[in-house]
């Protein structure tokens, strides 16, 4: 069964674990204007599953390149 994470384990996760340096202020300020991963609320709090934070990870890295010049 997967675990829901705070905004701060949430934060972690992306830091240590996916190498994107994300926190959780970040993470915070995406709440209000959008393009964040996907959350639910747990009463007043925020909570992120591992899976929507590796989902939208995924969809916000470019496809793989061998040169900045985009061709």
């Amino acid at each position: 069964m997967e675990r829901y994470l705070s905004r701060e384990d949430a934060a972690l996760y992306l830091t240590e674990q996916r190498g994107l340096t994300v926190s959780k202020n970040t993470l915070q300020k995406w709440v209000t204007t959008g393009g964040g991963p996907e959350y639910q609320r747990f009463g007043k709090r925020a909570v992120y599953l591992e899976s929507c934070l590796d989902a939208w990870a995924e969809r916000k890295l470019s496809a793989p390149r061998c040169s900045s010049s985009g061709s």
